[in-house]
C-alpha cells in the first residue's frame, strides 16, 4: 500500500524544459558574431569614407550658401569648389576617381552582397554539414531554433543597414539641397530612407529561403543574386513609378527640380512631385517587408518539414 501511494504521488515527467528565448538569442549571437562583425566592418569602412567626405562637402556647401552677393566672383569660386565634390573636373576629389556621382552606384550592390553572405549560410550550412541533426534535437526544437536565428539576425542586419542609409542621406543632402540632384534617381532612391534597409532585409530573407530549399550555400547565394537583381531592376524600371498616380503639367510651369519626370511630350510633362519621396519610400519599404516576412515564414515551414 505504501509503495502504491509513493508511485501515485510522483509527478509524471512532462519532457525537458525548453531553452529560454534569451538563451537562444545569445547562442545565435555567439554562432554568427563573426559574420555580423564582417557586415559592420564592410559598412564601417564605407561609413568612414562617407563621414570624412561628408564633412568636407557640408563645409564647402555652407561656405557657398552663406556667400553674398551670390553672383560675385568669390561666390562663383565657392560654388565651383562645392560642385567639384559632385563630379566636375575640378578639385582633389576626382583625382581618386570617387565623387558624389560615383558613390551611389557603388552602394547599389551592397544590400544583395550583405544579404547573401549573411543569410545563405544560416540554414544551408547546417544542412550541408549535417550539424542540423544535433541542433534540431536539443531542448529548443527546430521551430524555435529557426525562428530565433532568422528573426534575431534579420533585425540586427536591418538596423545596421538603416543606420548606414541615414549616414548616406546626410552625406548626399547638400547636393539635393543645392539642386545638383533629386532624391528619385534610381541610383539614389534605393540608398536613401528605409529602402536600403528593406532591400538588404529582402536579400537576407531570400538567401535564407534559398538555403533551406537548395540546402547548399554557394548555389543559394547564386540563385539569390539572380532573383534579387531581376526584382531590383524591374522595380527601378517599371514598378516604382506607379506607386502613386503621376501628375501632368503643361506650358511654362515645369516640374520642380526635385521632381521625378517620367516623360515629356512637347510642352507636357508626366511626373511624380518631390514631396512624394517619403510616401514612395514607405510604400516600397512596406511591400519589401511583407515579402521578407513571407520568405522567412516559408523558411521556417521548410525547416519544420525537413526530416531530422
Amino acid at each position: 500500500m505504501t509503495t502504491m501511494t509513493t508511485s501515485v504521488s510522483r509527478p509524471v515527467a512532462s519532457g525537458r524544459r525548453c531553452v529560454p528565448w534569451s538563451r537562444l538569442a545569445w547562442v545565435t549571437w555567439r554562432q554568427h558574431r563573426v559574420a555580423l562583425a564582417g557586415v559592420i566592418a564592410v559598412l564601417g569602412v564605407a561609413g568612414v569614407y562617407l563621414l570624412i567626405m561628408g564633412l568636407e562637402v557640408h563645409s564647402a556647401y555652407d561656405r557657398w550658401n552663406a556667400c553674398r552677393p551670390a553672383g560675385s566672383a568669390a561666390c562663383v569660386q565657392l560654388r565651383q569648389a562645392f560642385e567639384s565634390f559632385y563630379g566636375s573636373q575640378q578639385g582633389s576629389v576626382t583625382s581618386s576617381g570617387i565623387n558624389a556621382q560615383t558613390v551611389p552606384f557603388l552602394l547599389l550592390a551592397l544590400p544583395v552582397l550583405l544579404g547573401i553572405f549573411f543569410g545563405a549560410p544560416v540554414v544551408a550550412r547546417e544542412l550541408e554539414s549535417g550539424t542540423f541533426r544535433f541542433a534540431w534535437t536539443q531542448g529548443c526544437g527546430r521551430l524555435r531554433w529557426a525562428v530565433t536565428k532568422l528573426v534575431v539576425l534579420a533585425v540586427a542586419l536591418t538596423a545596421i543597414a538603416y543606420a548606414f542609409s541615414v549616414l548616406f542621406g546626410w552625406y548626399i543632402s547638400p547636393f539635393v539641397a543645392s539642386g545638383k540632384t533629386g532624391e528619385f534617381p534610381m541610383q539614389l532612391f534605393g540608398n536613401l530612407g528605409v529602402a536600403f534597409a528593406a532591400w538588404t532585409l529582402l536579400a537576407f530573407a531570400m538567401s535564407a529561403f534559398a538555403g533551406a530549399l537548395i540546402r547548399r550555400v554557394v548555389p543559394a547565394m547564386a540563385a539569390t543574386l539572380v532573383v534579387w537583381t531581376v526584382l531590383d531592376v524591374t522595380t527601378m524600371m517599371a514598378i516604382r513609378q506607379h506607386y502613386m498616380t503621376p501628375l501632368t503639367v503643361s506650358g511654362a510651369n515645369q516640374p520642380s527640380g526635385n521632381s521625378w519626370v517620367l516623360s515629356q511630350v512637347h510642352n507636357a510633362w508626366l511626373y511624380q512631385p518631390g514631396n512624394r519621396f517619403w510616401p514612395f519610400q514607405l510604400i516600397e519599404g512596406g511591400w519589401l517587408l511583407a515579402l521578407s516576412a513571407i520568405l522567412i515564414g516559408a523558411t521556417v515551414w521548410l525547416v519544420r518539414r525537413r526530416a531530422a
